[in-house]
């Protein structure tokens, strides 16, 4: 993997609000630890928590900034679950295995409720979320999920809105109803992201920024190179994403990048913010180029969505994003958009997070692929993958059964066709 200029946070809402400073060198020589871990965003670091906590020993690799990738860029909306439409593995994992991957789905929110509390990270936490229906087809989707998160023992009040009672949701007449989720919410992406680099440092994980991975050299004991130093390691734990490129191409196959865009507007007057969005709730709609928003702790709207499969940014993020909010929210036509940005986010072709071991490498653990719903499940992934290193995790054991499937094309055209093979499915949508 060729080296790349190293670069600093995206210009987003988040970089312009950090409450911490945190700054790493580059890694310079050679280190030695139990695992080594390529990956700076919430993967990377909560693998390394929680081997730290376990008494590992553990470096941490991350190209440009902790939290660069889409760690500290994405929507910052804590939802539970894990995948889509776990039942599609019922035949590889069983009943057992779908049941715990459930229910895995709940504890992922859980873990980073209990870190944020544990750890005292300010990061703008809030409870409250809410899936938006556009189609009849929609609720009867959001009705199916309530009986199975009533009969699955969800411990929160799950309650479906009708089109009536749509206003105590959402300020908008785009939508037929809602399920509200008081059990998942939102939060500060960037901010828990640098709290927890803090907490990993304080358990003793040595974190090096600016430290591109050229080069990997497998084996019993397993040397990971950048441009200026190595590392040895026992285990390795590769957490790149949307940003492994060729790195481990039997990886780099199974996930594709897909650009995610967001904007968000100048601070609004309260009563605006309290009719958009009523309870301060995160909320997303079930297309297939879905829209998510929310509002800020200093009520900007941060609206988001816009899946690109193409490999190509919009040249005006704004430009292109500020119609879709407009559809949604009419009365924000004279709101000046503050900040726009963007990044890319892993998807895998059955939307399962990829949490494994690499054939024929017992020592290379991986976590990947989380289909623009990774604030949870990456931190899933990190308790699991450590539960693996370290002893016996049924729920890795699960993940990791289950096979992914490469995408065709290639580096070079694996993105054009999956954006025809999506442009099928947004015609579909639209019927």
């Amino acid at each position: 993997m060729r080296s790349q200029p190293h670069a600093e946070h995206a210009r987003s809402y988040y970089a312009a609000t950090l409450n911490r400073q945190l700054d790493y060198p580059p890694l310079d020589g050679e280190v030695r630890a139990d695992v080594c871990i390529i990956g700076g965003g919430f993967s990377g670091l909560n693998t390394a928590i929680e081997l730290a906590e376990r008494g590992r020993s553990v470096v941490l690799l991350e190209a440009h900034r902790i939290g660069w990738g889409a760690s500290g860029r994405n929507g910052g909306q804590l939802i539970r679950g894990v995948g889509h439409d776990v039942e599609q593995f019922r035949s590889t994992v069983g009943d057992d295995g779908v049941l715990l991957l459930k229910r895995l789905g709940f504890e992922a929110v859980e873990i980073v409720r209990q870190r944020i509390e544990q750890y005292g990270i300010d990061c703008d936490l809030t409870w409250g979320y809410a899936d938006l229906a556009t189609k009849p087809k929609h609720l009867e989707g959001f009705q199916a999920d309530l009986e199975e998160l009533h009969s699955l023992g969800y411990p929160h009040d799950v309650q479906l809105v009708s089109r009536d009672r749509i206003h105590t949701v959402v300020g908008s007449e785009r939508y037929l109803g809602a399920l509200i989720d008081p059990g998942s919410g939102h939060l500060h992406p960037l901010n828990l992201a640098l709290g927890e680099a803090a907490v990993a440092e304080s358990l003793g994980v040595r974190l090096y920024e600016h430290s591109t991975v050229n080069r990997i050299d497998y084996g019993p004991e397993v040397r990971v190179y950048t441009d200026r130093g190595q590392v040895r390691a026992d285990t390795l734990v590769i957490c790149c994403n949307a940003y492994l490129k060729e790195l481990e191409p039997t990886l780099s196959g199974k996930v594709l990048p897909a650009g995610s865009y967001i904007i968000a507007t100048e601070p609004l007057p309260e009563a605006l913010a309290e009719e958009l969005l009523p309870g301060n709730r995160a909320v997303c709609d079930q297309q297939i180029t879905v829209d998510y928003f929310r509002l800020s702790r200093d009520r900007r709207l941060l609206f988001g969505g816009a899946c690109h499969y193409s490999g190509r940014d919009p040249s005006d993020i704004e430009a292109y994003m500020r119609p879709k909010m407009l559809k949604v929210f009419p009365q924000l036509a004279s709101v000046r958009i503050d900040f726009q940005w963007g990044g890319m986010i892993g998807i895998g072709a059955n939307r399962l997070p990829q949490i494994g071991r690499l054939k024929d490498r017992p020592n290379v653990f991986h976590a990947q692929a989380y289909a623009g719903h990774g604030l949870n499940a990456t931190h899933l992934a990190g308790r699991l993958l450590a539960e693996a290193i370290t002893a016996q995790s049924k729920g890795f054991d699960v993940f990791d059964k289950v096979p992914h499937a490469t995408f065709p094309g290639g580096q070079r055209f694996r993105s054009p066709l999956l954006a025809l093979g999506m442009l099928w499915y947004r015609l579909k949508d639209s019927l």
